[in-house]
Parts: C-alpha cells; structure tokens; sequence
C-alpha cells in the first residue's frame, strides 16, 4: 500500500469532521486581491515636447467575510494596500494638467482602503466606514476599465479641480451610507475628512491623526440602475457634493486684489459645491457584450472654482468581433470649461513673464482604445489619445498656448 492511500482512510473521516468544515469556512472568509495596472504613454505630436512616460500600480488586499469567519451577519472587512510608481507624461510632456495616465498620483506604497461594511435590512442598508476615499463610492463606474486618460476616468476630473474630493489611493476618515429605496432605486451619502498631506509621495495611510485635516467633503446622490439579470445594463443618476475644506484661490488675496499684482499670497477660503448628471446605457447584446453609451455633465454652485463646467460623451463595445468575442472598443470625449477668475490669473501670470494674451477658455480630450484579451485574467488596450488646446495651470508663465498633442497609450490589466 502506498503512503498517499494509507492516508486516504483518515482523510475521508478528517473531510466529515466538524473541524474540518470550521477550517474550511474560515478559509473561504477570506477573498484575496491582487492585480497589476500599467499605463504606458508617448506624445507623438505637439504638446511641450516630445517624450515617453510610464505608471503603474500593483493593488493588494482581502475582503474578510466576517460571517463566515466570526459568525457577524453582513458584514465585511476590505482592506487593500497600493504601490504606485512610474512617471506622468503630462508634467514631462504635453504640458497639461490632465494626465493621459489615471493611475499616477500618490507614488509610493500606502493603505489605501481599511473599511468595515455592514450590510442591514437584506442587503437594503449598505453602511460602510473606517479609512477610504470618497472616488471609489461617487462618481466611479466599471466603464473606466476600458480607458487610460484621467479626464473621464477614474472620475471626471472635474471634481477634484473644483473640490477637494478624496481620490485612490489616499485614503481619510469616512463614513459612507447607501440605502435601496426598491430593488432600482437608491440614495447615497458619505462624509470624508481632507488632509491634503496625506496626498504627499511617499506617504504610507498609517498616519490616523486628524490635526492637519482641513475639513470634510460630502458628496450626495439619488439615483436608478438595473441589472443585466433584469434586462440591458442602465444607471441613472442625479448628485452633487458639498466640500467644506479651505482651498487658496484662483485669482486674489485678502484683500481682493489680484495675487500676482499685489505680491501676496493667494487668500485662503471655505466652502465650495457642486451638482452632477451622469447616466449608462447599454443598447444592445447581452451582460456579456454589446454597446453601452454614457455621459455626464457636472457644474460648480458655490465658491471661487477654477473650472466653470464639464461634459462628458462616450461609448463601450464588449465583443467587436465575432472571432474576438472578449476584445472591446472604447471612446470618450470630454470638455473642460474654466472659470474667467481662472482664465485671468493665467494671463497675469503670462503678462508677467512677457507674453500676451489669455490661454484658451476651455480643454477638450478625446481617447479612442481597443481592449484585447490575451487571457481571461489579461488585457493589454492600445489607445490613441488627442488633446484640443492643452491647458496652462501647470505652467502659469508659458508664455504662449500649445499645440494640440497627439499621444499614444497602452494600458495594461493583469488579475494575479
């Protein structure tokens, strides 16, 4: 008799234990994640210059079903941990301040999320709370997968240009409340503290202290969706955010001058809101594939913005080809509209250098990617991205507009 069928007898009575039925549930608590983003980029024409840039994030955590583990009815420990690295073409290259990489900001490894979510009333009453960020819960959509550039994804970039909307991976104290209303309809609030040194490279998410919190960001929204179990993928959605955090702003001081004539420092305010409509979708094929359209539009209510508005156009097909039925087609256009307050600190601050004249009022981007499935578990997206007038808040003194950029992408997906 072999070694391996000596054992067999002890492990069959082993199997039908209540030991190791206890061993085998706590095991299936635990649902480890652990994947890979890389997002290549190259101007091709235009911009600043020529050049290349490369980001890229590795994504590591657990989800811990607390019911299984310790017997606690709905709820759920999510704790994911990120390491970003890599450069951003859009400080190097094409001279904007919209990246065409989404996954670079806050470099260096940190806790990005540790939550606790308890699910009440049947899965009605979703509340969630500890160390997160409030662009993972407003704002975000599946639909970014298939993209690279930062205007439209992870979240309209909008948001964080006119607010200080909390943002992946740089995670602050939240508290986050979702409630379905029916089976479509639901309503969702969060509130999430800003500490803008948290957002400093080489930060870790271990710092829990809230002394250098500046205030905290509410974002709110009412919305519709529908499953692919009930029909063709939908979601509707009326929102906005109330942001109660201090910001310098765009044009003047104190004394309500101009900063740049004056001399002194850019005055410190409170106090800025904003509203959203943001809708999906899909109009044809199944949950596997088809075509899916989105849009958005968001605007600015309250306080000293440095973009007046945002629109946003796009569209999803899953399954191009018949012989490709997992590769995908994506594109998205996007405007960015500035405030006047914002257009004229940009040309004092290039009369000041010895230009002339006021940089363009408004950015438009556009990307255009193909999604291939090398593996059910890889992707790599080849993307085409086009830049309509790059803006000048990164470098307030150029002394003259940009040409439109032309940049090539590729995006990688890897589930580990």
């Amino acid at each position: 008799m072999s070694f391996s069928s000596r054992l067999l007898p002890a492990a069959i009575v082993l199997a039908f234990s209540p030991l190791a039925h206890a061993e085998e549930d706590t095991a299936s608590a635990f649902t480890p994640k652990l994947a890979y983003t890389g997002e290549a980029a190259a101007t091709l024409d235009g911009g600043k210059q020529s050049g290349t840039a490369y980001a890229g994030q590795l994504m590591f955590g657990v989800d811990v079903d607390l019911d299984k583990a310790l017997g606690w009815h709905g709820a759920t420990l999510k704790a994911y941990g990120t390491n970003r690295h890599g450069t951003n073409l859009a400080n190097s290259s094409t001279g904007n301040s919209t990246s065409v990489q989404e996954i670079y900001g806050g470099q260096g490894t940190r806790l990005a999320n540790l939550t606790l979510e308890q699910q009440l009333l049947d899965g009605r009453l979703v509340l969630e709370a500890g160390r997160s960020v409030a662009n993972i819960h407003f704002l975000g959509s599946d639909l970014c997968q298939y993209f690279q550039g930062n205007s439209a994804c992870g979240n309209p970039t909008y948001v964080f240009r006119t607010s200080n909307f909390t943002w992946w991976p740089v995670s602050s104290w939240m508290a986050d409340a979702k409630a379905w209303v029916t089976p479509n309809v639901y309503v969702h609030v969060g509130a999430y503290q800003v500490d803008p040194s948290q957002a400093d490279d080489g930060e870790h998410g271990l710092k829990w202290s809230t002394h250098q919190a500046t205030g905290w960001v509410v974002p709110y929204a009412v919305g519709y969706q529908r499953t692919a179990s009930t029909g063709r993928k939908a979601s509707y959605e009326l929102g906005g955010w109330q942001d109660n955090s201090s910001y310098s702003d765009p044009l003047r001081d104190a004394n309500g001058n101009p900063a740049l004539l004056s001399g002194l420092d850019y005055a410190s305010s409170h106090g800025r809101s904003g509203l959203y409509a943001r809708f999906e979708q899909q109009l044809s094929g199944d949950q596997d594939g088809g075509l899916t359209v989105f849009g958005a539009a968001l605007k600015g209510t309250s306080g000293q913005l440095i973009e007046d508005r945002f629109l946003m156009a796009g569209l999803v097909q899953r399954g191009t080809f018949a012989s490709r039925p997992q590769d995908d087609i994506a594109f998205v256009v996007t405007q960015q509209t500035y405030s006047d307050i914002a257009l004229e600190n940009l040309r004092l601050a290039r009369a000041a250098a010895g230009g002339t004249g006021t940089p363009h009022a408004s950015q438009v981007m556009m990307e255009l990617s193909y999604g291939i499935a090398i593996t059910p578990k890889l992707r790599i997206a080849p993307n085409l991205h086009y830049i309509v007038h790059p803006d000048q808040f990164n470098e307030p003194t150029r002394l003259h507009d940009l040409p439109n950029a032309l940049v090539a992408g590729l995006r990688l997906d890897w589930s580990l």
